[in-house]
């Protein structure tokens, strides 16, 4: 059904730019299914309105702020700066993350969109793109099956366009298997096991490091301390490294939310907040179609009013006021014809100009009321 949504509105010529506009375009397709079932096959009244409840549950979530003009281009989070390194973009989902269908949604489209305006470029030195996706076990709990498909062929085929992804999760077995077994680089914290689910956990994750037997990799997962890590990434072949047990660097950073002046003053730094922070509002379909439905409620209303009128016949103040002139246009009629007989002359002449003053009265009348006497 949005399939034959979307190709309707290529063929009316109608944006679709946000949420208003899918909605006004459903509404249009169920008031005129008829037109549009001759053209693409069955539009059921039923599937519309199925679409449009669910429509209203991502309205209810935010979605009627979240889509729109200007739309996010993903060419800005793969800007640089001046001097060649890369920039770090940080979407503030924790109140995304709270409405998982608009989240996934909003996924998805990111997702799509990558593969449709990225150009192959087979194994670059650097990644034009790099996707660190926080809490990962968010993003696949209760996910969409649609969506963990489009992870899973992202994981699967991004690298030749030059993106990286990284999932940030606690436990490995947070993320699906198909997902695990297209990543290579890995850098594995400490991991506790106080359940059977854990050690479960636990097991599955030392075993899935290369190890040469110097490394007891399941105790060593135990024993990590705060800035340890169990990493291997990937050789210049693609191969992946046996398991070492490192330090991390600590990070220049702060543990802990940023204040709201903080994250303004970051806001305006970054460079794009003249491009985003205003909404645009172009004419699109929800416009052309809000407009397009008050002409022919007008052209209703006018043709059912000449229907009205056609059927009472003249109102009943034209009725008084045509009997008013016509019995005025009558005395009238007899004065004008008097005193142009008493011009000429004699009875029989005063009668005549009688009978012609009145009709032309009678003719004048006609002319005024259209024709009608």
């Amino acid at each position: 059904m949005l399939n034959i949504a979307f190709k309707a509105a290529d063929q009316e010529g109608l944006l679709l730019l946000d949420l208003k506009d899918l909605q006004a375009l459903l509404a249009f397709m169920a008031e005129n299914a008829s037109k549009f079932t001759g053209v693409y096959g069955n539009v059921s009244k039923a599937s519309v309105g199925s679409i449009q409840r669910q429509l209203l549950v991502l309205e209810q979530q935010g979605a009627e702020a979240f889509f729109g003009e200007p739309a996010l281009d993903l060419m800005d989070l793969a800007r640089t700066a001046p001097d060649g390194r890369g920039i770090i973009n940080v979407l503030a989902a924790e109140t995304l993350i709270q409405a998982p269908r608009l989240y996934a949604t909003f996924l998805l489209w990111l997702l799509s969109e990558l593969f449709e305006r990225l150009p192959e470029v087979g194994d670059p030195d650097k990644p034009k793109l790099v996707f660190f996706f926080d809490e990962a076990h968010l993003l696949f709990d209760d996910a969409p099956k649609a969506l963990v498909e489009k992870v899973e062929q992202v994981v699967r085929l991004i690298r030749s366009k030059g993106v990286g992804v990284y999932f940030v999760t606690q436990n490995p077995i947070d993320v699906p298997d198909k997902v695990l077994a297209q990543l290579g680089n890995r850098a594995q914290h400490a991991l506790r096991a106080f359940t059977p689910r854990d050690q479960k956990a636990l097991k599955a994750s030392a075993d899935t490091f290369r190890t040469e037997g110097k490394l007891d990799v399941a105790r060593a997962l135990q024993e990590l301390a705060v800035g340890e890590a169990l990493v291997s990434f990937l050789d210049p072949k693609g191969i992946p490294e046996v398991v070492e047990r490192a330090l991390v660097c600590p990070p220049v950073s702060r543990l802990g939310p940023i204040s709201d002046a903080e994250r303004q003053a970051a806001i305006a730094a970054g460079g794009m907040n003249a491009k985003y922070s205003t909404a645009i509002d172009r004419e699109s379909a929800y416009e052309k179609l809000t407009a397009k439905a008050a002409e022919a409620q007008q052209e209703a209303a006018a043709a059912a009013e000449e229907k009205a009128q056609a059927k009472q016949g003249p109102s009943m103040a034209e009725s008084i006021f045509r009997d008013v002139i016509r019995s005025a246009g009558s005395s009238v009629g007899t004065q004008l014809g008097r005193s142009l007989g008493r011009s000429v002359g004699g009875t029989a002449a005063g009668t005549l100009g009688s009978s012609i003053g009145r009709a032309v009265v009678r003719g004048i009348l006609g002319s005024l009321f259209g024709g009608r006497r």
